[in-house]
């Protein structure tokens, strides 16, 4: 359900503002000079990658990688309530802006949503700083709000910010042919989208897992009565 809501929200609202900025890039391929254009199609020994096409195939791919994804996050959700489960379905929303802080909110404090038409840093650089960033924030959001001392809940705190004082990789001259206001309103719409997204998925999550889970006491054990009556 959390898949099928990002997806609805992508269709109607992100990628028409990708779309958009494509215009710009494929305006900008044409503009540039022949021998340029002559230079880099030499280049291309490999076959490119397949990529959906517009229509129903790029929305199939959407709402099929935003399933995959949904299911692998929910398991994680899931695996966290089992070493601490909620007492209510609303504290499933709690997880979820944590998920959303680990995964969406702290990677994006250095390494923004971008349109296509815009430049950006090595990608195995970028791929680093994001597992790192992810693996920070989901250690120190634990220290911080999952323990009572305050010598861990420091650590935590720490923890935070160590991606941010070492910064993400950035390209060696920042441009972008899409217009500024279509950035940021790209930004916004990504970052709704995904709020949405992680709330649905911690409500829903931890509803289901205080309907469906394991009770308290574990029917394997003996029982704590008397055996002689």
């Amino acid at each position: 359900m959390a898949a099928l809501l990002l997806s609805l929200m992508q269709i109607l609202w992100v990628t028409p503002l990708i779309l958009e900025a494509e215009t710009y890039e494929t305006a900008a391929e044409s503009r540039a000079p022949i021998h340029i254009v002559e230079e880099t199609a030499g280049n291309e020994h490999s076959p490119k990658a397949w990529q959906p096409e517009g229509g129903w195939q790029r929305t199939l791919a959407t709402i099929s990688s935003n399933m995959v994804m949904a299911i692998g996050f929910a398991s994680m959700l899931t695996g966290a309530y089992c070493l601490r489960r909620p007492s209510r379905w609303v504290i499933g929303f709690g997880w979820g802006l944590a998920g959303y802080a680990v995964f969406y909110v702290a990677p994006s404090f250095g390494l923004p949503p971008e349109l296509p038409g815009t430049t950006v840093p090595e990608l195995l650089a970028r791929q680093y700083w994001w597992l790192g960033t992810v693996c920070f924030t989901a250690i120190g959001l634990g220290l911080l709000f999952l323990q009572s001392k305050p010598l861990p809940r420091l650590a935590g705190g720490l923890l935070l910010l160590i991606p941010h004082l070492l910064g993400a990789p950035q390209p060696a001259i920042a441009e972008s042919l899409a217009p500024e206001a279509l950035q940021v309103q790209f930004i916004l719409a990504s970052a709704l989208s995904n709020l949405l997204f992680w709330l649905v998925l911690g409500g829903l999550s931890a509803a289901l897992a205080i309907h469906f889970g394991v009770a308290d006491k574990n029917p394997g054990l003996p029982s704590p009565e008397n055996r002689h009556g």
